[in-house]
């Protein structure tokens, strides 16, 4: 038996052979699967279903309503998996959003924790979109402070 045949054959036992069950529960169940979760507690739950709605809305168009959703989702709690998963989606998002735009860069302290800045008139740096970080969009933060910084475009990335 295959991986995928097996990640949906442990997915439809999950969640049983009920029709009312939701394509949004199932693709949701599909992922814990994948990411080896036998037991999901609520947290890995909200993140899976924090980035299947990013990820929603992003087909939508709303790509800043994705950032600001995963933007409060806490990693601290997730697996290694889940959080290079979630960082995975809200990497994208941020590029389809802000995209190669002049002076728009990428930080990135540790796993699962990012910023987006853009250059501010007078030098500082200001917070575009956010994943695990405490900051809040808007907030200046000065460039000396940040060690790391590289472009947003698809070569800036990990």
């Amino acid at each position: 038996m295959t991986m995928a045949t097996t990640t949906m054959s442990t997915a439809a036992t999950v969640a049983g052979d009920r029709p009312e069950r939701s394509l949004e529960e199932l693709v949701d169940r599909v992922f814990e699967a994948l990411l080896g979760a036998s037991e999901t507690t609520m947290e890995e739950q909200s993140i899976a279903s924090r980035v299947h709605e990013a990820r929603r809305l992003r087909q939508q168009g709303d790509l800043d309503g994705a950032l600001a959703l995963l933007a409060g989702s806490d990693l601290s709690e997730a697996t290694e998996p889940e959080t290079r998963w979630a960082y995975g989606e809200w990497l994208d998002i941020a590029r389809r959003r802000f995209g190669d735009g002049e002076g728009v860069a990428l930080y990135s302290p540790s796993t699962g924790r990012a910023a987006v800045l853009a250059l501010h008139p007078g030098g500082s740096l200001e917070v575009l979109a956010v994943l695990g970080l405490r900051w809040e969009t808007g907030k200046l933060v000065s460039r000396r402070s940040l060690r790391g910084l590289r472009p947003l475009g698809k070569g800036g990335g990990p």
